[in-house]
C-alpha cells in the first residue's frame, strides 16, 4: 500500500515526465524512506541504453528516493529546515517548536541536492529491466549537516537484494567561480 503516489512525488522532486522513476512511497520516518518503482520494466525508460537498463541505474532510483525523503521531512516536520538547509530557516528550530509558530519565511522550500559520490556500491545483478517484480528502494540517512548528507541505500525486488551502497549529497551547492 502506498502512502504517497507518483503524482505526489513528481510535484516535489526536480525529475519530471518519464525521468520521475518512482511510483510511490510505502513508508518513511525521520531516518529513512522506502519507495517503490515499476519503471525499470518500461521500454521507454530514459535511462535505457541500447535496449537495456543496467544495474548501476539503481543509483538514480536511490537518489530520487533520497530527494523524496528530504521532501517528506520538509513537509511533515518543521525541523527539516534545520536538518537540510540553514539557508531555508530563519532560526534553527527545536523538535518541540509548534509548526504554527513557524513563519512562512522560515521554511520556504527543501534544499536542492546534488549527488556527489556513490561509494561501496555492490551490484548483485547485471541489469534491472529483466526483473519482473517491482523495485523496493530503501534509503537511510546515515549522517548530515547543513551542506551535505550521507545516505545508505538498497534496491531489492521480491525480497532479493539487487544493489546496495552509500551516496553523498551536497545541498544548495552554488556554482563555483568561473575560471
Amino acid at each position: 500500500m502506498l502512502i504517497y503516489d507518483r503524482a505526489w512525488i513528481a510535484a516535489r522532486i526536480p525529475h519530471q515526465g518519464s525521468m520521475c522513476l518512482l511510483d510511490g512511497v510505502r513508508s518513511w520516518d525521520t531516518a529513512r524512506a522506502i519507495c517503490t518503482a515499476s519503471s525499470h520494466r518500461d521500454m521507454h525508460n530514459p535511462l535505457r541504453h541500447r535496449g537495456r537498463l543496467g544495474a548501476a541505474c539503481a543509483i538514480e532510483y536511490a537518489a530520487q528516493a533520497m530527494a523524496v525523503h528530504a521532501a517528506l521531512l520538509f513537509e511533515n516536520n518543521a525541523t527539516a529546515a534545520a536538518l537540510f538547509s540553514e539557508q531555508n530557516a530563519a532560526v534553527l528550530l527545536s523538535e518541540h517548536t509548534p509548526a504554527e509558530k513557524i513563519s512562512a519565511r522560515a521554511v520556504t522550500r527543501p534544499a536542492a541536492g546534488y549527488l556527489t559520490s556513490a561509494r561501496a556500491v555492490q551490484l548483485q545483478i547485471a541489469r534491472l529491466d529483466d526483473i519482473a517484480a517491482d523495485l523496493d528502494i530503501d534509503v537511510e540517512r546515515l549522517s548530515g549537516a547543513d551542506t551535505s548528507v550521507l545516505y545508505g541505500f538498497t534496491v531489492s525486488a521480491a525480497g532479493k537484494l539487487l544493489v546496495s551502497g552509500r551516496a553523498a549529497v551536497v545541498l544548495d551547492a552554488a556554482p563555483g567561480p568561473a575560471s
